[in-house]
Order: structure tokens, then sequence, then C-alpha cells
């Protein structure tokens, strides 16, 4: 067997195709591990991707329901984000949950980390954080956010999942974690 951390894939040029504030995209002409000469092309994000489950003391959470562009749908989703990289991602994790939900929380603890979205085509990685000790307040969502907020128990937004009515791949891992294991991993930060 190969060695499992060297790339059988060699790159031998690589180029900046496209970039703005969020995301570039790079191409590299590369030979692939078959022998054949192509291209490559990856989605290079500029923030780490955060999700949280914010989860009151009833067992209610909070789901936000957005229009994603890309995939012209409307989506139910947990509360999400970008981290940029000047910012702590738990501090993202609660900031995001203000934003979009009005909700404060004075625990946060990580559900999962270091997750790769879509590891084919972008180097994109996400945490995800379970909040708790919920205080209700406004929310104040971007501009580019027009959002529905439910309030509802969290085995019902579980069942969603199951039924195929939630499918964000962020959403999906948290709440099938939850489902699988409800007590959250280590990394509990106040």
């Amino acid at each position: 067997m190969k060695n499992p951390d060297i790339s059988p894939w060699t790159t031998h040029r690589t180029r900046i195709v496209y970039d703005n504030p969020w995301l570039s995209v790079s191409e590299s002409d590369v030979t692939n591990p078959g022998g054949g000469e192509g291209i490559y092309g990856v989605v290079h994000y500029k923030t780490r991707a955060i999700g949280v489950v914010p989860i009151d003391d009833e067992g209610n959470t909070w789901l936000v329901g957005q229009y994603r562009y890309a995939m012209s749908t409307f989506e139910w989703e947990i509360p999400e984000g970008g981290c940029p990289p000047d910012e702590e991602p738990v501090a993202a994790a609660l900031r995001e949950l203000k934003e979009e939900t009005g909700l404060i929380a004075a625990k946060c603890d990580v559900l999962l980390d270091n997750l790769a979205l879509s590891n084919s085509v972008t180097d994109e990685r996400c945490t995800i954080f379970i909040a708790t000790e919920l205080t209700p307040g406004e929310a104040s969502p971007e501009e580019s956010e027009e959002l529905s907020i439910r309030k509802l128990p969290l085995s019902k937004a579980i069942e969603m999942v199951h039924k195929g009515a939630i499918t964000d791949s962020v959403s999906v891992m948290a709440l099938l974690k939850l489902d699988a294991d409800p007590a959250p991993q280590q990394g509990s930060r106040e």
C-alpha cells in the first residue's frame, strides 16, 4: 500500500482564475494518479463554515429558512455562517446565532469539528456547535438574508432530516450527530 499522506497527483502549474472577498477559484494543470494529463479546479473559501444548534431547556431548537440562490430553493437549516480568519469559531457561532435568530447563548459546546464539506472541489472546513442557556433577543440578519425563523422540538428537526425536508449538509451532519449521540464532544467554550 502506498503512503496515504503522499499525493498521487502531480501539480505542474496553478493559477487563480476567479477571486472575490469571500472565495477564490484556482485551476491547476495536473497529472492524475492514472497518468492522465488534465486540469483540476478548487474553490477556496476565505472563511471557515460555522453552524450552531440552539437547544433550550425544553428540548426545542430553532431553524432558519431562506432562499438559497445557488440551489434555487428555499431551505430550512440550523443557523450558519462564516468565520473570518481573525475570529474564534465559538465567537462566530454566537454571533451568527444572535444575528439570525436573536438568541444569546451563555454556553456553546463543540459538536463536530474540522468537517470537509465537499472535499472533491473545495478546501472548505466547518465547525458545528451546540448553544444552550438561551436568552431571547432581537435578530439582525445581513442585508442578503431574508429569513424565516421556526422554533420546534429538536426531535422534529431530526425527523425533518430523515424525511428529506432538511438537505443542507451542515444541518444534516449536526442533527444526525445529535440523533446518534446527544452529548456534546469535549471542547466546551463558555
